[in-house]
């Protein structure tokens, strides 16, 4: 081997990819990253007076379930429109339910939300919540 071989330089290692967002922990997730591209998202639709945020409480009377559970809970319109998604395992990877009420209802019913998804992305959770609020006829570009 010559003196130049030698001294040739180690090659580079390669740069350490940052984690994604969708793998930092829960609570850190849905407060830095989730709850403000809701907000983003639904404000270019017409919403103006939307109120956003992570609690953990009981799922909804009228599903008789007693635990609590991680929700984002949404509300405008001086509280007459709602709507809670559920992580009953803390993990956007895991089980996600969806509900919504209106004009100071209790929601009635439960549906599960992206469960048909594999990859799990912040993107995909913002859209899944715009669609369902669409679908209700609830935006102002509908």
């Amino acid at each position: 081997m010559s003196e130049e071989e030698k001294k040739k330089p180690a090659a580079k290692a390669k740069k350490e990819k940052p984690p994604a967002v969708e793998d930092k922990p829960f609570p850190e997730f849905i407060e830095n990253h989730y709850i403000p591209a809701v907000k983003k998202a639904l404000e270019e639709q017409g919403i103006t007076d939307l109120d956003v945020a992570l609690v953990k409480a009981k799922f909804p009377p009228s599903l008789q379930i007693a635990e609590d559970c991680w929700q984002v809970t949404g509300s405008w319109e001086g509280g007459a429109r709602k709507f809670n998604i559920y992580f009953p395992q803390e993990d956007i990877k895991g089980p996600k339910f969806f509900s919504w009420a209106a004009n100071g209802t209790q929601p009635s019913a439960i549906e599960g939300f992206l469960g048909d998804e594999r990859r799990i992305t912040l993107d995909l959770l913002v859209f899944g919540v715009v669609q369902r609020l669409n679908a209700q006829k609830w935006l102002a570009l509908n």
